[in-house]
């Protein structure tokens, strides 16, 4: 090989070698050198939740984070409970008053005429989750909230009122979608969620791995757990657990006001 050859093939190794390591340097950063995210968010505030899910996450020492559709009868009737999962670590977070939805959109006949989102005001609407933070703190005394938007309708009356409460919160669920693709390119106020609904627990330990492949985060989203509605078995549910559990070096389990909180900064300092 020529000297002028060399030369260049030298050139090449080195610029490789500084794009790969730029790559390397630049890979998302979760806590404690964990590969991936994991978020259990469950959302209605329902019977199911209190009576299953969060006995399961404290035997397993996780956290969740529980968006209150507030006017529920499980908010009023089970209050005392509510306060107690909020001070031994897990999240509440902000479902609305009553779980306002469009009723124009396909599959959504169920919606009752006063919880239609297209015959109420953007500026009612946002009245309305802003009323939901301070019922909100009134419970468990905290100032920092995200949000889930119930059935990830965004507009009321055409309007799209989510973008008009951004500033009151740190991080916004809304739509649908696995595991995360790209961290630096994800909105905080648009994160996408996983609903499961009579999903095993191998199929959500799979979502899991996935996002641990990736390099980025999994967002469930559950409702009933062994009961109420788009039920997820507490097999299934124990069965990902004892998964997160065994694996918290791999794997950084925690609610999702804490994990945004961490990708906004991350995002920041990028």
């Amino acid at each position: 090989m020529k000297p002028s050859a060399l030369a260049r093939l030298a050139a090449l190794c080195a610029l490789l070698s500084t794009a790969a390591a730029h790559a390397a340097g630049a890979a998302f950063a979760w806590p404690h050198g964990a590969r991936a995210a994991v978020s259990l968010a469950y959302d209605d505030a329902i019977d199911s939740q209190l009576d299953n899910a969060i006995p399961a996450l404290d035997r397993f020492g996780l956290k969740g984070s529980f968006y209150l559709t507030l006017a529920s009868p499980t908010v009023a009737n089970r209050l005392d409970e509510w306060r107690a999962a909020a001070a031994h670590g897990h999240e509440l977070g902000n479902h609305t008053l009553f779980h306002q939805c469009s009723a124009a959109v396909k599959g959504h006949e169920w919606v009752k005429p006063e919880t239609d989102l297209d015959t109420l005001s953007a500026a009612r609407m946002v009245s309305q989750v802003k009323l939901g933070n301070s019922m909100l703190h009134a419970i468990d005394g905290r100032t920092e909230r995200t949000f889930t938007v119930p059935c990830g309708d965004v507009k009321a009356q055409g309007v799209d009122y989510v973008s008009l409460v951004k500033s009151e919160f740190v991080a916004i669920k809304l739509g649908g979608g696995g595991a995360v693709a790209d961290m630096s390119t994800l909105d905080p106020y648009a994160v996408g969620v996983t609903v499961p609904n009579g999903t095993t627990g191998a199929q959500l330990i799979a979502l899991v791995q996935d996002a641990g492949r990736r390099g980025t985060m999994i967002n469930f989203t559950f409702h009933g757990i062994g009961g109420d509605y788009i039920t997820t078995s507490t097999q299934a549910h124990e069965e990902l657990l004892a998964y997160l559990a065994a694996h918290r070096d791999v794997y950084w389990t925690d609610t999702f006001l804490a994990i945004m909180k961490h990708v906004k900064g991350q995002q920041a300092a990028r």
